[in-house]
Protein backbone atom coordinates (compact mmCIF):
# COMPACT_ATOMS: atom_id res chain seq x y z
CA UNK A 1 0.00 0.00 0.00
CA UNK A 2 3.05 1.89 0.66
CA UNK A 3 4.55 1.80 -2.57
CA UNK A 4 1.23 2.13 -4.73
CA UNK A 5 0.79 5.32 -2.67
CA UNK A 6 4.33 7.15 -3.15
CA UNK A 7 3.49 6.23 -7.25
CA UNK A 8 0.03 7.96 -7.05
CA UNK A 9 1.34 10.84 -5.20
CA UNK A 10 3.49 11.35 -8.48
CA UNK A 11 0.15 11.75 -10.48
CA UNK A 12 -0.51 15.25 -10.41
CA UNK A 13 3.09 16.21 -11.26
CA UNK A 14 3.03 13.87 -14.28
CA UNK A 15 -0.27 14.74 -15.74
CA UNK A 16 1.06 18.03 -15.59
CA UNK A 17 4.37 17.01 -17.47
CA UNK A 18 2.10 14.91 -20.06
CA UNK A 19 0.22 17.80 -20.90
CA UNK A 20 2.84 19.83 -21.05
CA UNK A 21 4.52 18.06 -23.37
CA UNK A 22 1.59 17.01 -25.47
CA UNK A 23 1.42 20.38 -26.17
CA UNK A 24 5.43 21.06 -27.23
CA UNK A 25 4.72 17.92 -29.03
CA UNK A 26 1.36 20.16 -31.20
CA UNK A 27 3.83 22.83 -31.26
CA UNK A 28 7.02 20.74 -32.74
CA UNK A 29 4.64 19.88 -36.00
CA UNK A 30 5.72 23.29 -37.50
CA UNK A 31 9.06 23.48 -36.84
CA UNK A 32 12.66 21.60 -38.23
CA UNK A 33 14.50 18.97 -36.24
CA UNK A 34 17.68 16.79 -37.41
CA UNK A 35 16.73 13.52 -38.78
CA UNK A 36 15.79 10.61 -36.97
CA UNK A 37 18.56 7.87 -35.66
CA UNK A 38 18.44 4.72 -37.17
CA UNK A 39 17.63 3.40 -33.43
CA UNK A 40 14.47 6.09 -33.52
CA UNK A 41 13.51 4.99 -36.92
CA UNK A 42 12.78 1.48 -35.12
CA UNK A 43 11.28 2.52 -32.50
CA UNK A 44 8.94 4.85 -34.29
CA UNK A 45 7.94 2.20 -36.56
CA UNK A 46 7.05 0.12 -33.81
CA UNK A 47 4.96 2.40 -31.83
CA UNK A 48 2.97 4.08 -34.94
CA UNK A 49 2.65 0.65 -37.20
CA UNK A 50 1.43 -1.18 -34.27
CA UNK A 51 1.40 -1.28 -30.32
CA UNK A 52 4.78 -0.68 -29.26
CA UNK A 53 8.40 -2.87 -28.99
CA UNK A 54 8.26 -6.13 -27.02
CA UNK A 55 11.65 -7.30 -25.52
CA UNK A 56 12.03 -9.82 -28.25
CA UNK A 57 12.06 -6.45 -31.07
CA UNK A 58 14.39 -4.73 -28.78
CA UNK A 59 16.58 -7.79 -29.09
CA UNK A 60 16.51 -8.46 -32.75
CA UNK A 61 16.94 -4.61 -33.21
CA UNK A 62 20.22 -5.05 -31.44
CA UNK A 63 21.06 -8.16 -33.00
CA UNK A 64 20.38 -7.71 -36.82
CA UNK A 65 21.43 -3.55 -36.35
CA UNK A 66 18.55 -0.93 -36.72
CA UNK A 67 18.23 -0.18 -40.66
CA UNK A 68 18.41 -3.83 -41.98
CA UNK A 69 15.53 -4.71 -39.23
CA UNK A 70 13.54 -1.99 -39.91
CA UNK A 71 13.70 -2.72 -43.67
CA UNK A 72 12.66 -6.34 -43.26
CA UNK A 73 9.95 -5.43 -40.75
CA UNK A 74 8.13 -2.71 -43.06
CA UNK A 75 8.08 -5.23 -46.42
CA UNK A 76 6.92 -8.17 -44.03
CA UNK A 77 4.05 -6.04 -42.83
CA UNK A 78 2.71 -4.94 -45.88
CA UNK A 79 2.26 -8.76 -46.36
CA UNK A 80 0.88 -9.82 -43.33
CA UNK A 81 -0.93 -13.51 -44.48
CA UNK A 82 3.54 -14.42 -44.40
CA UNK A 83 4.05 -13.99 -41.56
CA UNK A 84 3.02 -17.77 -39.10
CA UNK A 85 0.75 -16.33 -36.21
CA UNK A 86 1.90 -17.98 -32.35
CA UNK A 87 0.15 -21.60 -31.68
CA UNK A 88 -1.23 -20.48 -28.97
CA UNK A 89 -2.87 -17.45 -30.34
CA UNK A 90 -4.28 -19.60 -33.41
CA UNK A 91 -5.47 -22.38 -30.71
CA UNK A 92 -7.21 -19.57 -28.87
CA UNK A 93 -8.74 -17.90 -32.01
CA UNK A 94 -10.25 -21.54 -33.12
CA UNK A 95 -11.77 -22.12 -30.04
CA UNK A 96 -13.97 -18.62 -30.17
CA UNK A 97 -17.95 -19.23 -31.44
CA UNK A 98 -18.03 -15.16 -32.35
CA UNK A 99 -15.65 -16.29 -34.86
CA UNK A 100 -17.11 -19.61 -35.97
CA UNK A 101 -21.13 -19.17 -36.27
CA UNK A 102 -22.79 -17.75 -39.53
CA UNK A 103 -24.60 -14.63 -39.24
CA UNK A 104 -28.14 -16.14 -38.81
CA UNK A 105 -26.64 -18.50 -35.96
CA UNK A 106 -25.72 -15.38 -34.03
CA UNK A 107 -29.02 -13.57 -34.62
CA UNK A 108 -30.70 -16.45 -33.77
CA UNK A 109 -29.03 -16.68 -30.23
CA UNK A 110 -29.63 -13.22 -29.53
CA UNK A 111 -33.41 -13.61 -30.62
CA UNK A 112 -33.88 -16.34 -28.24
CA UNK A 113 -32.65 -14.34 -25.09
CA UNK A 114 -34.91 -11.33 -26.58
CA UNK A 115 -37.87 -13.68 -26.74
CA UNK A 116 -37.37 -15.55 -23.19
CA UNK A 117 -36.61 -11.95 -21.83
CA UNK A 118 -40.16 -10.90 -23.01
CA UNK A 119 -41.61 -13.70 -22.08
CA UNK A 120 -40.45 -13.10 -18.23
CA UNK A 121 -41.30 -9.59 -18.13
CA UNK A 122 -44.93 -11.01 -19.69
CA UNK A 123 -45.07 -13.84 -16.80
CA UNK A 124 -44.32 -10.74 -13.92
CA UNK A 125 -46.57 -8.79 -15.33
CA UNK A 126 -49.47 -11.00 -15.20
CA UNK A 127 -47.99 -11.96 -11.53
CA UNK A 128 -46.50 -15.70 -12.39
CA UNK A 129 -43.29 -16.73 -11.25
CA UNK A 130 -40.55 -16.65 -13.92
CA UNK A 131 -38.58 -19.54 -14.87
CA UNK A 132 -34.63 -17.66 -14.03
CA UNK A 133 -32.84 -20.59 -14.60
CA UNK A 134 -34.16 -20.94 -17.93
CA UNK A 135 -34.05 -16.72 -18.84
CA UNK A 136 -30.21 -16.75 -17.10
CA UNK A 137 -29.21 -20.05 -19.51
CA UNK A 138 -30.26 -18.40 -22.40
CA UNK A 139 -28.79 -15.26 -21.88
CA UNK A 140 -25.48 -17.40 -21.23
CA UNK A 141 -25.96 -17.85 -25.04
CA UNK A 142 -25.03 -14.52 -25.97
CA UNK A 143 -23.05 -12.89 -23.27
CA UNK A 144 -20.20 -14.57 -24.36
CA UNK A 145 -19.97 -14.15 -27.45
CA UNK A 146 -20.01 -10.12 -26.85
CA UNK A 147 -17.20 -11.04 -25.07
CA UNK A 148 -15.20 -13.44 -27.16
CA UNK A 149 -15.06 -10.32 -29.76
CA UNK A 150 -13.21 -8.46 -27.21
CA UNK A 151 -10.62 -11.16 -26.26
CA UNK A 152 -9.74 -12.10 -29.86
CA UNK A 153 -9.16 -8.38 -30.67
CA UNK A 154 -6.58 -8.00 -27.59
CA UNK A 155 -5.16 -11.00 -27.88
CA UNK A 156 -4.12 -10.48 -31.66
CA UNK A 157 -3.33 -6.99 -31.09
CA UNK A 158 -0.91 -8.05 -28.28
CA UNK A 159 0.23 -11.43 -29.75
CA UNK A 160 0.23 -11.16 -33.62
CA UNK A 161 3.05 -10.38 -35.69
CA UNK A 162 1.09 -8.82 -37.98
CA UNK A 163 1.32 -5.35 -36.03
CA UNK A 164 0.20 -3.05 -39.09
CA UNK A 165 -2.62 -5.37 -39.71
CA UNK A 166 -3.89 -4.37 -35.96
CA UNK A 167 -3.15 -1.02 -35.94
CA UNK A 168 -5.05 -0.90 -39.63
CA UNK A 169 -8.28 -3.07 -38.19
CA UNK A 170 -8.17 -0.53 -35.41
CA UNK A 171 -8.35 2.69 -37.49
CA UNK A 172 -10.54 0.94 -40.18
CA UNK A 173 -13.47 -0.26 -37.20
CA UNK A 174 -13.52 3.61 -35.90
CA UNK A 175 -14.20 4.62 -39.39
CA UNK A 176 -17.07 2.35 -40.23
CA UNK A 177 -17.83 2.06 -36.44
CA UNK A 178 -20.92 -0.03 -35.11
CA UNK A 179 -21.97 -0.04 -31.50
CA UNK A 180 -22.19 -3.46 -29.61
CA UNK A 181 -24.73 -2.01 -27.30
CA UNK A 182 -27.13 -1.41 -29.71
CA UNK A 183 -29.72 -4.51 -29.99
CA UNK A 184 -27.82 -7.17 -31.89
CA UNK A 185 -25.13 -5.77 -33.07
CA UNK A 186 -22.75 -7.29 -29.60
CA UNK A 187 -22.95 -10.51 -30.90
CA UNK A 188 -22.26 -9.86 -34.25
CA UNK A 189 -19.46 -7.31 -34.01
CA UNK A 190 -16.72 -9.84 -34.05
CA UNK A 191 -18.61 -10.74 -37.34
CA UNK A 192 -18.49 -7.72 -38.77
CA UNK A 193 -14.40 -6.98 -37.57
CA UNK A 194 -13.62 -10.68 -38.85
CA UNK A 195 -15.60 -10.38 -42.26
CA UNK A 196 -16.41 -6.95 -43.17
CA UNK A 197 -13.11 -5.33 -42.05
CA UNK A 198 -9.77 -7.22 -41.56
CA UNK A 199 -10.03 -8.94 -44.84
CA UNK A 200 -9.73 -5.40 -46.47
CA UNK A 201 -7.56 -3.46 -45.01
CA UNK A 202 -4.87 -3.73 -47.42
CA UNK A 203 -7.46 -4.46 -50.11
CA UNK A 204 -9.61 -2.10 -52.33
CA UNK A 205 -11.41 0.31 -50.09
CA UNK A 206 -14.74 -0.48 -52.16
CA UNK A 207 -14.39 -3.82 -51.55
CA UNK A 208 -14.49 -2.46 -47.51
CA UNK A 209 -17.25 -0.06 -48.22
CA UNK A 210 -19.31 -2.83 -49.84
CA UNK A 211 -19.04 -5.27 -46.96
CA UNK A 212 -19.52 -2.78 -44.30
CA UNK A 213 -22.97 -1.63 -46.05
CA UNK A 214 -24.16 -5.06 -46.47
CA UNK A 215 -23.54 -6.47 -43.08
CA UNK A 216 -25.79 -7.09 -40.53
CA UNK A 217 -24.17 -4.97 -37.45
CA UNK A 218 -24.26 -1.82 -39.72
CA UNK A 219 -27.81 -2.54 -41.14
CA UNK A 220 -28.85 -2.59 -37.68
CA UNK A 221 -26.77 0.23 -36.18
CA UNK A 222 -27.54 2.73 -38.80
CA UNK A 223 -31.33 1.46 -39.39
CA UNK A 224 -30.76 0.86 -43.12
CA UNK A 225 -32.89 -2.39 -42.44
CA UNK A 226 -35.69 -0.37 -40.64
CA UNK A 227 -35.74 2.24 -44.14
CA UNK A 228 -38.39 1.26 -47.04
CA UNK A 229 -40.24 3.20 -48.93
CA UNK A 230 -43.38 5.18 -48.41
CA UNK A 231 -46.60 3.17 -48.01
CA UNK A 232 -44.93 -0.17 -47.57
CA UNK A 233 -47.12 -3.00 -46.23
CA UNK A 234 -45.59 -6.32 -45.06
CA UNK A 235 -47.14 -9.16 -46.71
CA UNK A 236 -50.30 -10.62 -45.99
CA UNK A 237 -48.86 -13.43 -43.72
CA UNK A 238 -47.34 -10.98 -41.99
CA UNK A 239 -50.13 -8.52 -41.48
CA UNK A 240 -52.20 -11.72 -39.89
CA UNK A 241 -49.65 -12.46 -37.45
CA UNK A 242 -49.69 -9.01 -35.91
CA UNK A 243 -52.63 -8.71 -35.96
CA UNK A 244 -52.36 -11.31 -33.49
CA UNK A 245 -49.36 -9.64 -32.07
CA UNK A 246 -50.47 -5.80 -32.13
CA UNK A 247 -47.83 -5.21 -29.47
CA UNK A 248 -45.00 -5.95 -32.61
CA UNK A 249 -46.59 -3.35 -34.93
CA UNK A 250 -44.44 -0.52 -34.07
CA UNK A 251 -41.25 -2.82 -35.37
CA UNK A 252 -42.53 -2.90 -38.42
CA UNK A 253 -40.61 -0.25 -40.90
CA UNK A 254 -43.08 2.31 -41.88
CA UNK A 255 -40.96 4.44 -44.65
CA UNK A 256 -37.37 6.34 -44.75
CA UNK A 257 -34.76 6.42 -42.54
CA UNK A 258 -31.79 8.40 -43.95
CA UNK A 259 -29.71 7.71 -40.66
CA UNK A 260 -27.33 4.83 -43.01
CA UNK A 261 -27.02 7.48 -46.36
CA UNK A 262 -26.52 10.28 -44.14
CA UNK A 263 -23.28 8.55 -42.40
CA UNK A 264 -22.35 6.99 -45.77
CA UNK A 265 -21.34 10.18 -46.99
CA UNK A 266 -20.29 12.49 -44.06
CA UNK A 267 -18.27 9.85 -42.65
CA UNK A 268 -17.38 6.67 -44.52
CA UNK A 269 -16.62 8.78 -47.81
CA UNK A 270 -17.07 12.08 -49.09
CA UNK A 271 -16.70 14.00 -45.61
CA UNK A 272 -18.82 16.41 -43.96
CA UNK A 273 -17.43 19.19 -46.41
CA UNK A 274 -17.39 16.35 -49.33
CA UNK A 275 -20.14 19.06 -51.75
CA UNK A 276 -23.38 17.61 -51.02
CA UNK A 277 -27.06 18.50 -50.07
CA UNK A 278 -30.01 17.19 -47.51
CA UNK A 279 -31.57 16.43 -51.05
CA UNK A 280 -28.58 14.27 -51.91
CA UNK A 281 -28.79 12.38 -48.24
CA UNK A 282 -32.63 11.60 -49.14
CA UNK A 283 -31.71 10.60 -52.88
CA UNK A 284 -28.95 8.39 -51.57
CA UNK A 285 -31.73 6.72 -48.53
CA UNK A 286 -34.38 5.89 -51.36
CA UNK A 287 -31.26 3.94 -53.60
CA UNK A 288 -30.27 2.26 -50.80
CA UNK A 289 -34.23 1.13 -49.56
CA UNK A 290 -34.83 -2.53 -49.38
CA UNK A 291 -30.80 -3.37 -47.95
CA UNK A 292 -32.32 -4.99 -45.33
CA UNK A 293 -31.89 -8.46 -43.76
CA UNK A 294 -33.31 -12.13 -44.18
CA UNK A 295 -34.40 -12.20 -40.32
CA UNK A 296 -36.61 -15.33 -41.11
CA UNK A 297 -33.15 -17.38 -41.53
CA UNK A 298 -32.55 -16.45 -37.60
CA UNK A 299 -35.85 -17.44 -36.76
CA UNK A 300 -35.85 -20.84 -38.21
CA UNK A 301 -32.53 -22.04 -37.22
CA UNK A 302 -31.46 -21.18 -40.84
CA UNK A 303 -27.32 -20.92 -41.41
CA UNK A 304 -25.37 -18.20 -43.57
CA UNK A 305 -25.60 -14.50 -44.22
CA UNK A 306 -28.31 -12.39 -43.33
CA UNK A 307 -28.13 -9.93 -45.76
CA UNK A 308 -31.30 -9.71 -48.35
CA UNK A 309 -32.55 -7.15 -50.82
CA UNK A 310 -36.36 -7.05 -50.38
CA UNK A 311 -37.56 -5.18 -53.79
CA UNK A 312 -41.00 -4.81 -51.98
CA UNK A 313 -39.21 -2.30 -49.62
CA UNK A 314 -37.10 -0.36 -52.00
CA UNK A 315 -38.45 2.93 -53.87
CA UNK A 316 -37.95 2.06 -57.77
CA UNK A 317 -38.99 6.13 -58.87
CA UNK A 318 -35.91 7.98 -60.53
CA UNK A 319 -33.77 10.07 -58.06
CA UNK A 320 -30.97 12.59 -58.80
CA UNK A 321 -28.53 12.26 -56.66
CA UNK A 322 -24.88 14.11 -57.03
CA UNK A 323 -25.94 15.74 -59.73
CA UNK A 324 -27.17 12.61 -61.46
CA UNK A 325 -30.19 11.22 -62.69
CA UNK A 326 -30.68 7.50 -61.84
CA UNK A 327 -33.28 5.09 -62.55
CA UNK A 328 -34.59 2.12 -60.91
CA UNK A 329 -32.85 -0.61 -60.79
CA UNK A 330 -33.38 -2.67 -57.53
CA UNK A 331 -29.99 -3.45 -55.87
CA UNK A 332 -27.80 -1.70 -58.50
CA UNK A 333 -29.12 1.64 -57.62
CA UNK A 334 -26.68 1.30 -54.28
CA UNK A 335 -24.00 -0.80 -55.64
CA UNK A 336 -24.09 2.36 -58.04
CA UNK A 337 -24.17 4.85 -55.18
CA UNK A 338 -21.20 2.79 -53.57
CA UNK A 339 -18.79 2.74 -56.71
CA UNK A 340 -18.90 6.54 -57.45
CA UNK A 341 -18.59 7.27 -53.57
CA UNK A 342 -15.87 4.87 -54.06
CA UNK A 343 -14.09 6.90 -56.25
CA UNK A 344 -14.79 10.59 -55.77
CA UNK A 345 -12.32 12.88 -55.26
CA UNK A 346 -13.62 14.01 -52.07
CA UNK A 347 -13.53 10.80 -50.43
CA UNK A 348 -9.89 10.62 -51.60
CA UNK A 349 -9.28 13.70 -49.76
CA UNK A 350 -11.32 12.76 -46.60
CA UNK A 351 -9.54 9.63 -45.99
CA UNK A 352 -6.09 11.01 -46.70
CA UNK A 353 -6.45 13.25 -43.74
CA UNK A 354 -8.31 10.66 -41.52
CA UNK A 355 -5.40 8.22 -42.24
CA UNK A 356 -2.64 11.56 -41.71
CA UNK A 357 -4.30 12.49 -38.86
CA UNK A 358 -4.24 9.13 -37.27
CA UNK A 359 -0.66 7.96 -38.11
CA UNK A 360 0.97 11.11 -38.12
CA UNK A 361 -0.36 13.94 -36.48
CA UNK A 362 -2.99 15.63 -35.11
CA UNK A 363 -2.72 18.49 -37.47
CA UNK A 364 -1.32 16.35 -40.42
CA UNK A 365 0.89 17.64 -42.99
CA UNK A 366 -0.86 18.82 -46.04
CA UNK A 367 1.65 17.88 -48.37
CA UNK A 368 1.67 14.65 -46.82
CA UNK A 369 -2.35 14.71 -46.63
CA UNK A 370 -2.21 15.67 -50.80
CA UNK A 371 0.69 12.45 -51.43
CA UNK A 372 -2.16 10.46 -49.90
CA UNK A 373 -5.19 11.53 -51.88
CA UNK A 374 -2.99 11.33 -55.42
CA UNK A 375 -2.04 7.97 -54.15
CA UNK A 376 -6.01 6.59 -53.63
CA UNK A 377 -7.50 8.13 -56.68
CA UNK A 378 -4.61 6.90 -59.10
CA UNK A 379 -4.62 3.26 -57.46
CA UNK A 380 -8.61 3.31 -57.29
CA UNK A 381 -8.80 2.70 -53.43
CA UNK A 382 -6.16 0.46 -53.15
CA UNK A 383 -5.75 0.68 -49.15
CA UNK A 384 -2.08 -1.41 -49.54
CA UNK A 385 -0.32 1.45 -51.80
CA UNK A 386 -2.07 3.98 -49.45
CA UNK A 387 -0.51 2.67 -46.34
CA UNK A 388 2.77 2.05 -48.79
CA UNK A 389 2.27 5.51 -49.79
CA UNK A 390 2.44 6.66 -45.97
CA UNK A 391 5.40 4.25 -44.77
CA UNK A 392 7.41 5.76 -47.47
CA UNK A 393 6.35 9.47 -47.01
CA UNK A 394 9.33 11.98 -45.35
CA UNK A 395 6.52 13.28 -43.36
CA UNK A 396 5.97 10.22 -41.62
CA UNK A 397 9.88 10.07 -40.41
CA UNK A 398 10.59 13.67 -39.67
CA UNK A 399 11.29 14.79 -36.47
CA UNK A 400 8.10 17.19 -36.54
CA UNK A 401 6.09 13.25 -36.31
CA UNK A 402 8.92 11.36 -34.14
CA UNK A 403 6.39 10.82 -30.25
CA UNK A 404 4.15 13.58 -31.74
CA UNK A 405 0.95 11.82 -30.78
CA UNK A 406 -0.74 10.87 -27.78
CA UNK A 407 -1.86 7.15 -26.88
CA UNK A 408 -5.89 6.45 -26.66
CA UNK A 409 -6.41 4.45 -23.71
CA UNK A 410 -6.54 0.91 -25.95
CA UNK A 411 -2.70 1.95 -27.28
CA UNK A 412 -1.54 3.05 -24.01
CA UNK A 413 -2.70 -0.39 -22.48
CA UNK A 414 -1.66 -2.93 -25.40
CA UNK A 415 1.58 -0.91 -25.23
CA UNK A 416 2.43 -1.44 -21.61
CA UNK A 417 1.78 -4.75 -21.92
CA UNK A 418 3.68 -5.46 -24.80
CA UNK A 419 6.46 -3.32 -23.61
CA UNK A 420 6.13 -5.74 -20.05
CA UNK A 421 6.04 -8.48 -21.71
CA UNK A 422 2.88 -9.11 -20.30
CA UNK A 423 -0.06 -11.94 -21.23
CA UNK A 424 -2.98 -11.57 -18.89
CA UNK A 425 -4.85 -14.94 -18.66
CA UNK A 426 -8.26 -13.24 -18.05
CA UNK A 427 -8.83 -10.24 -20.17
CA UNK A 428 -11.92 -9.10 -18.32
CA UNK A 429 -10.04 -6.56 -15.91
CA UNK A 430 -8.41 -5.25 -19.12
CA UNK A 431 -11.58 -4.46 -20.78
CA UNK A 432 -12.31 -3.47 -17.42
CA UNK A 433 -9.83 -0.65 -17.55
CA UNK A 434 -10.35 0.04 -21.05
CA UNK A 435 -14.04 1.40 -19.96
CA UNK A 436 -12.87 3.18 -16.99
CA UNK A 437 -10.54 5.35 -19.02
CA UNK A 438 -13.77 6.07 -21.34
CA UNK A 439 -12.81 3.51 -24.50
CA UNK A 440 -14.38 0.38 -23.96
CA UNK A 441 -14.18 -1.83 -26.61
CA UNK A 442 -16.46 -1.59 -29.54
CA UNK A 443 -18.38 1.30 -26.86
CA UNK A 444 -18.17 4.46 -29.32
CA UNK A 445 -22.25 4.94 -29.17
CA UNK A 446 -22.08 7.64 -31.84
CA UNK A 447 -20.77 6.48 -35.97
CA UNK A 448 -17.67 8.72 -35.78
CA UNK A 449 -16.20 6.36 -33.33
CA UNK A 450 -13.60 7.46 -30.53
CA UNK A 451 -11.26 10.42 -31.59
CA UNK A 452 -7.37 9.61 -31.94
CA UNK A 453 -6.00 13.35 -31.11
CA UNK A 454 -4.63 14.25 -28.01
CA UNK A 455 -6.97 17.12 -26.78
CA UNK A 456 -9.51 14.34 -26.44
CA UNK A 457 -7.51 12.08 -24.06
CA UNK A 458 -5.49 14.60 -22.33
CA UNK A 459 -7.07 15.67 -19.01
CA UNK A 460 -5.67 15.38 -15.07
CA UNK A 461 -8.83 12.97 -14.31
CA UNK A 462 -7.61 10.32 -17.55
CA UNK A 463 -3.93 10.72 -16.69
CA UNK A 464 -4.15 9.73 -13.17
CA UNK A 465 -6.01 6.43 -14.38
CA UNK A 466 -3.05 5.94 -16.07
CA UNK A 467 -0.79 6.29 -13.48
CA UNK A 468 -3.09 3.61 -11.07
CA UNK A 469 -2.99 1.16 -14.07
CA UNK A 470 1.07 2.07 -14.42
CA UNK A 471 1.49 1.17 -10.83
CA UNK A 472 -0.76 -1.76 -10.99
CA UNK A 473 0.85 -3.49 -14.28
CA UNK A 474 4.48 -2.87 -12.78
CA UNK A 475 3.79 -4.40 -9.40
CA UNK A 476 2.56 -7.68 -11.19
CA UNK A 477 5.15 -7.87 -14.27
CA UNK A 478 8.12 -7.82 -12.02
CA UNK A 479 9.90 -6.91 -14.67
CA UNK A 480 13.17 -5.12 -14.02
CA UNK A 481 13.23 -1.24 -14.89
CA UNK A 482 16.69 -1.64 -16.56
CA UNK A 483 14.81 -4.60 -18.82
CA UNK A 484 12.24 -2.10 -19.64
CA UNK A 485 14.26 0.71 -20.80
CA UNK A 486 16.21 -1.65 -22.77
CA UNK A 487 13.38 -2.41 -24.79
CA UNK A 488 11.69 1.30 -24.71
CA UNK A 489 15.30 2.23 -26.00
CA UNK A 490 15.52 5.58 -27.69
CA UNK A 491 12.12 6.95 -26.96
CA UNK A 492 12.77 7.09 -23.17
CA UNK A 493 14.60 10.84 -23.15
CA UNK A 494 17.78 12.09 -21.44
CA UNK A 495 15.47 13.58 -18.33
CA UNK A 496 13.76 10.52 -17.87
CA UNK A 497 16.67 8.49 -17.39
CA UNK A 498 17.98 11.01 -15.09
CA UNK A 499 14.58 11.30 -13.03
CA UNK A 500 14.06 7.76 -12.82
CA UNK A 501 17.65 7.18 -11.39
CA UNK A 502 16.92 9.59 -8.35
CA UNK A 503 13.61 7.43 -7.32
CA UNK A 504 13.32 3.86 -5.63
CA UNK A 505 14.13 1.07 -7.59
CA UNK A 506 10.90 -0.46 -6.94
CA UNK A 507 8.82 2.23 -8.38
CA UNK A 508 11.08 3.03 -11.48
CA UNK A 509 8.87 0.40 -13.76
CA UNK A 510 5.73 2.20 -12.51
CA UNK A 511 6.92 5.86 -12.97
CA UNK A 512 8.19 5.14 -16.74
CA UNK A 513 4.74 3.90 -17.77
CA UNK A 514 3.39 7.07 -16.62
CA UNK A 515 6.19 9.42 -17.50
CA UNK A 516 5.18 11.41 -20.58
CA UNK A 517 7.53 9.62 -22.59
CA UNK A 518 5.84 6.38 -22.59
CA UNK A 519 2.23 8.57 -23.13
CA UNK A 520 3.48 9.46 -26.58
CA UNK A 521 3.73 7.37 -29.53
Amino acid sequence: MKNRRFVLSSAAALASGVMLAARRSQAAVVASGPALSADERALHALNRLGYGPRPADAAAIAAQGADPWLERYLTEQLEPRRLPQPEGLSARLAGLDALKLGQAELLGRYREAVKAAREARREKAQGMTADADALNAVREKVRPLVAQAATARLSRALESPAQLEEALTEFWFNHFNVFAGKQAVGVLVADYEQRAIRPHVLGRFRDMLGATARHPAMLIYLDNAQSVVAGYQPPQRARRFLAERPELKARVPSGLNENYARELMELHTLGVDGGYSQRDVTELARMLTGWGLDSRKALVGGTGDLFAFDARKHDSGTKTWLGQTVKGAGQAEGEHALDVLATHPATARHLAFQFAQAFVADEPPPSLVQKLADNFKATGGDLREFTRTLIRADEFWSREAYQAKFKTPYQYLLSSLRALDLQPANQQNLLAALAQAGQPLYGAQTPDGYKNVAAAWRNPEALTQRVQLATTLGQRSGVSPEKLTSTLGASVSEPTRRTLATEPAGQQVALLLASPDFMKR
